[in-house]
C-alpha cells in the first residue's frame, strides 16, 4: 500500500501538501491537480478512519431538502456533490417531503452519525437546529431557512423575482392576475408572493386577497388552486405560480379549460420541468440551482476546516425570461 510520502515525492510536493490536498484545505490548483493525479497513480487511499478520529467527525455531510423529484432541488443536489466529492467527503440525500418531523429526525440522524456538516433547504420557519449548532456542527441554509437562526445562508431574491415576473404580465396587458404559492409556513412561499402583492397593488388591483392561493409546491397543488382561481365570479386573466410544479397543474387545468398562454398570461418562478411540452409565451424566473449546491457547499467546508468568520448570506441574481428561452 502506497504512503503519503511515496505520493509527495512523485507530485513533488510535501507531505504536508498532500494532507492538506485531502482534507479539503486550500492549496494552489496546480498542486492540487498534481497530488491527485500521483495519488491516482500509486492507487493512494487516505484512510478514511484516521482522519475521522483526528476531526472528531465522519467525511459525510447531509442535504436536507424537501423533494427530491422536483428537478429544481436535483440540480441543487449535484452542485452540492460534486464540490464535496472534490473535497473527499459523501453526501447523504435528505428528502423531507415538507414535513417537520421528517426533518427532524434525519437531523438527529446527522447529529448520531456523526456527520461533518448539514445542508439545509428547511421544510417550514421553526426546524430545529440548535442541537446540531450546540455540538459544534456547522449547518448552511440554502434556497429556504430556519428563522432567527444565525447560520451561513445561499439564497435567490424571491421578493424581486416575484416582483420582475408579474411586472412583466402587467407590462403584457394582463389585469386581474392571480397568485399561486406554496405554504404559509414556508419564507420562499410568502416572499415571492410579497412581490407578487406589490405590483398589482401599484396597478390597482381590486379583491387582492381573493386571487392569492396558497398550496403546496406540488403537480396537484397547483392544479386544484387554479381550478379554484377559474371558479371565481371574475376569474383571473394571468397567473404567477411561484413554483415550477404547481405551474405544470395549473397549464394542466388550464388546457382543460381551453384557455392557454399565451391568451392566459403566465409567469413561473423557476425553470419549466417539461419546457418541450409548454405553451410559447410563459414569463420564467430562471434559477440558478446548480450554483447554488455548490456556493452552500463551498461554504460549509469552509466551516468544517476552521473558518470562524461570523455568518454570511449570499444572494444569487435571478434571470427573467421566456419559457423558449430555457
Amino acid at each position: 500500500m502506497s504512503t503519503i510520502y511515496e505520493v509527495a515525492a512523485l507530485a513533488g510536493v510535501s507531505p504536508a501538501t498532500v494532507s492538506r490536498v485531502f482534507n479539503g484545505l486550500n492549496v494552489s490548483a496546480e498542486k492540487s491537480r498534481a497530488v491527485r493525479e500521483a495519488a491516482a497513480e500509486l492507487a493512494f487511499t487516505p484512510s478514511r478512519v484516521a482522519r475521522t478520529l483526528r476531526r472528531q467527525h465522519s467525511e459525510v455531510i447531509a442535504l436536507v431538502i424537501p423533494d427530491i423529484e422536483n428537478p429544481f432541488f436535483t440540480s441543487l443536489a449535484r452542485g452540492v456533490e460534486d464540490v464535496a466529492q472534490q473535497a473527499g467527503y459523501s453526501v447523504v440525500l435528505c428528502n423531507t417531503d415538507e414535513d417537520p418531523a421528517k426533518e427532524a429526525k434525519y437531523l438527529d440522524i446527522a447529529l448520531s452519525d456523526n456527520m461533518a456538516g448539514v445542508i439545509i433547504a428547511a421544510a417550514g420557519d421553526h426546524s430545529d437546529i440548535a442541537k446540531l449548532l450546540e455540538r459544534n456542527r456547522p449547518v448552511v441554509a440554502v434556497d429556504r431557512g430556519p428563522h432567527n437562526v444565525d447560520i451561513d445562508a445561499v439564497m435567490v431574491d424571491n421578493r424581486a423575482g416575484g416582483h420582475a415576473a408579474t411586472a412583466r404580465l402587467v407590462e403584457h396587458g394582463f389585469r386581474r392576475i392571480a397568485c399561486i404559492t406554496g405554504p404559509r409556513e414556508v419564507e420562499t412561499a410568502q416572499e415571492r408572493a410579497d412581490g407578487w402583492r406589490e405590483v398589482v397593488a401599484a396597478a390597482g388591483m381590486a379583491d387582492i386577497d381573493q386571487y392569492l392561493k396558497y398550496s403546496n409546491y406540488r403537480v396537484g397543488g397547483g392544479h386544484d388552486a387554479m381550478q379554484e382561481l377559474l371558479a371565481l365570479p371574475e376569474p383571473p386573466d394571468a397567473v404567477f405560480v411561484t413554483n415550477n410544479l404547481m405551474s405544470v397543474g395549473a397549464l394542466q387545468e388550464l388546457a382543460g379549460n381551453g384557455t392557454l398562454p399565451p391568451d392566459f398570461g403566465m409567469a413561473v418562478f423557476g425553470d419549466l420541468p417539461y419546457a418541450g411540452f409548454a405553451p410559447k409565451g410563459i414569463t420564467v424566473v430562471h434559477l440558478p440551482a446548480r450554483h447554488l449546491g455548490v456556493t452552500a457547499a463551498t461554504l460549509l467546508l469552509e466551516r468544517i476546516n476552521g473558518d470562524a468568520q461570523p455568518s454570511r448570506t449570499i444572494v444569487l441574481r435571478n434571470e427573467v425570461g421566456t419559457g423558449d428561452e430555457s
